[in-house]
């Protein structure tokens, strides 16, 4: 059940990421467009495609872990016997999660003190600085959550793989 459900989850973060990358062209291409053709420059696009590029990458990491279709070394895989290589990806599913739960912890405390000191960038535009680290910390939780669980399924025996499909 929490399997589907974060699938579920990964599902709608990826179809929003993908709107945000749309948007984030789109503003782009404004920004571009008013430049050459109105000689107007445009303070706040790069901040915000910046923000939206943050937000499309984090949120995505765990629907992309879903998948295994993060870069891996397959040279050592194909060398290994079977059920060594099964212990090796048990070890790296949870070491990544040990790392990816820190990083998600650091990213929660960046959160908490950018919107706790009203933090902003330091441009004309200066939007707040919550906004990136909240999506750096909710991707990083739903990945460090996303790898918890592969790492449960291979300890209990599943293969813990393509769990999104």
């Amino acid at each position: 059940m929490l399997a589907r459900s974060l699938n579920w989850i990964n599902l709608q973060v990826l179809r929003l990421s993908m709107a945000a990358l749309v948007l984030t062209s789109a503003v782009l291409t404004y920004s571009v467009a008013t430049r050459y053709f109105f000689k107007t420059a445009t303070d706040w696009q790069d901040e915000a495609s910046v923000f939206m590029l943050v937000g499309a990458i984090f949120m995505c990491t765990a629907y992309v872990q879903s998948m295994r279709g993060h870069v891996g070394i397959e040279a050592l895989a194909t060398l290994l016997p079977a059920s060594v290589n099964r212990v090796r990806a048990t070890v790296v599913d949870i070491v990544s999660t040990l790392f990816c739960s820190f990083f998600a912890w650091k990213s929660w405390t960046l959160f908490h003190e950018a919107w706790a000191e009203g933090q902003t960038t330091s441009s004309s535009f200066a939007p707040p600085l919550w906004i990136p680290y909240s999506l750096m910390a909710v991707g990083m939780s739903l990945l460090a959550l996303q790898l918890l669980l592969q790492s449960v399924l291979h300890v209990a025996g599943g293969d813990g793989e393509g769990d999104a499909k």
